[in-house]
């Protein structure tokens, strides 16, 4: 990801922002990696991969601006308690979710090669998550249609 700093400093902030979603996601797929077998293994050993090229991209961004990167956290909260692999499953669709909201912001917050980037990982997350789901959102990234979208 190439970037243009922008004159208010917004692209740093979503790009840090996006950097600690991608340090999470790493987390919690280290959960979702020890609750699920077969092709659903696979696929989470894939995503995590994606994951952690998508924060070391973003840690070179965040340097490029003009930023230090943020660091990861020693561990992260779980939204619930995950105990199966159809809890595994929820945990990986919400983590995508929440993933696609921050390059979302960072889409809004940037321009040039920076804002492509960012639309490529929130489309990127967006059909993750739909895998997991099962079903895709209306408004991948945006929780409040998102949300109405799941519940209609």
């Amino acid at each position: 990801m190439s970037a243009e700093p922008s004159p208010d400093g917004n692209a740093l902030l979503a790009a840090q922002a996006a950097l600690a979603a991608e340090h999470a996601a790493a987390y919690g797929y280290g959960v979702i990696g020890a609750r699920t077998a077969g092709a659903r293994a696979t696929q989470a050993r894939e995503a995590y991969g994606a994951h952690l090229a998508r924060r070391d991209a973003l840690a070179r961004t965040v340097r490029e601006l003009g930023g230090a990167p943020r660091a990861a956290e020693a561990a992260y909260a779980l939204p619930f308690e995950v105990r199966s692999g159809a809890d595994a499953e929820r945990l990986a669709a919400e983590i995508e979710d929440r993933v696609a909201g921050a390059y979302s912001d960072l889409v809004r917050a940037s321009q040039g090669p920076l804002r492509r980037a960012a639309a490529d990982a929130l489309s990127a997350a967006a059909v993750r998550a739909a895998r997991w789901r099962g079903v895709g959102v209306a408004f991948p990234g945006l929780p409040e249609r998102s949300d109405r979208a799941k519940h209609s």
